[in-house]
């Protein structure tokens, strides 16, 4: 029996498998592959079947919380004084009492301390030996919850929507931690400047590649160019501004079709904006597509276009995991550097960048790209070069493998 035999560890997330989070499935996935016994909690209940269809089958067990839950987190919530001590009770009113960063962070963190009691106590009672939660706001603190009442480690990675803006709690999650992963080396450093006593224990491991993707017949170079754009349709992905740049791709005369598949809040508004632009037939929305229908849009595309800002409330990609399966899919990519895409997307060697919210230079980018097939083909496949290298998902996932058997950063 090797040693990540004797590991059990307890994954805490909110939901899962979740559509937009298909790393996170390979990663749970990649990590019992190589031995480790993984049990999944979710603080929420389940998605509809029809909502996680196509997504890769989880070998895991998974236990779910939500609602009907309700009454038994908050007979526990009274019996934590009797099962883990006086301190519980203060411990617990210092960690709800502080300003979180909007009503629903407070719900969500109201409920993770709630679950953390709960799940203190499976813990315990299943032989648990860590708690790592893949995202730093409420699964991490569910998890710092549960460790500080069981006296089992925890960690947590982090990786954007979760720490622009931090949640109010972040700073002592992270000298709480055993070791905090984080995607990125912009995010190593802004949680170092946030705590900077915990910066020896906080390491950067990037994202597995969650696709095995083989490298699909591109449609033949020349008009129409088929664009593609893939991801919930949130302000902080900076759709609009492609469609912009589509308006004056249009207004040149440039012979495309973009493809912007996904779904979410914005979806209206993008729709409208398509009207007003007059793109109605160089654009499509087909809406959510599930994540095996994924690599039929990669072999249909000239360009991959990922046009990240920072939104108004601070909020931004960590590394689109979409940008990763374009380029093991060896289809050129336009985005712009936030956050971590610069360490993906490297300008004049695996792809373009252009400023955030620019629509003129996106739209420069993408007549560049679209004009010389030959350099377009070459930094795409030095992209899929680097994917398998520096994204595969068995090393990188191999390296938090090692962070969670020694509960301490490598």
């Amino acid at each position: 029996m090797n040693r990540s035999d004797k590991r059990r560890v307890g994954y805490l997330l909110l939901w899962f498998p979740e559509p937009s989070q298909t790393f996170i499935l390979d990663e749970v996935n990649t990590l019992a592959d190589l031995g480790l016994d993984v049990r999944v909690f979710t603080l929420y209940g389940p998605r509809p079947a029809a909502r996680v269809a196509g997504m890769a089958q989880v070998r895991t067990p998974v236990s779910r919380l939500g609602i009907p839950a309700a009454g038994m987190l908050l007979r526990e919530l009274a019996q934590a004084p009797y099962r883990f001590g006086r301190p519980a009770a203060p411990f617990l009113a210092r960690v709800l009492a502080r300003r979180w960063r909007s009503l629903e962070t407070a719900g969500e963190a109201l409920w993770a301390a709630l679950a953390g009691v709960h799940l203190a106590r499976r813990g315990r009672a299943e032989g648990l030996t860590h708690f790592h939660a893949p995202w730093a706001n409420g699964p991490a603190t569910a998890a710092w919850v549960a460790s500080h009442l069981s006296g089992i480690p925890f960690s947590f990675c982090a990786h954007a929507h979760d720490l622009y803006p931090p949640d109010g709690a972040l700073t002592e999650k992270l000298r709480a931690a055993r070791f905090v992963r984080t995607i990125s080396e912009a995010n190593r450093r802004f949680l170092t400047d946030l705590a900077p006593e915990a910066a020896p224990k906080i390491v950067k491991i990037p994202y597995g590649a969650p696709l095995t993707a083989t490298s699909p017949a591109s449609p033949p170079p020349g008009p129409p160019h088929r664009l593609l754009a893939l991801g919930r349709l949130v302000e902080k992905k900076g759709f609009p501004i492609l469609l912009e740049a589509c308006h004056l791709l249009a207004r040149d005369g440039a012979d495309f079709h973009l493809t912007l598949a996904g779904d979410g809040p914005q979806r209206r508004h993008l729709l409208r904006l398509i009207a007003d632009l007059g793109l109605a037939d160089r654009v499509s929305l087909p809406g959510f597509v599930p994540h095996n229908r994924v690599p039929a849009l990669f072999a249909a595309a000239h360009l991959f276009v990922m046009p990240c800002i920072i939104d108004s409330r601070g909020d931004r990609d960590g590394l689109p995991n979409v940008i990763l399966e374009a380029l093991a899919h060896a289809v050129p990519v336009v985005a712009t550097p936030v956050n971590g895409i610069p360490e993906a997307v490297r300008p004049g060697e695996t792809g373009w960048l252009v400023p955030a919210g620019d629509a003129k230079a996106l739209a420069r980018a993408i007549r560049e790209a679209l004009a010389d097939p030959a350099e377009a083909r070459r930094r795409a496949r030095a992209g899929q070069a680097l994917v398998a290298q520096e994204f595969n998902s068995r090393r990188n996932y191999g390296r938090l493998l090692a962070c969670l058997q020694a509960d301490a950063a490598v």
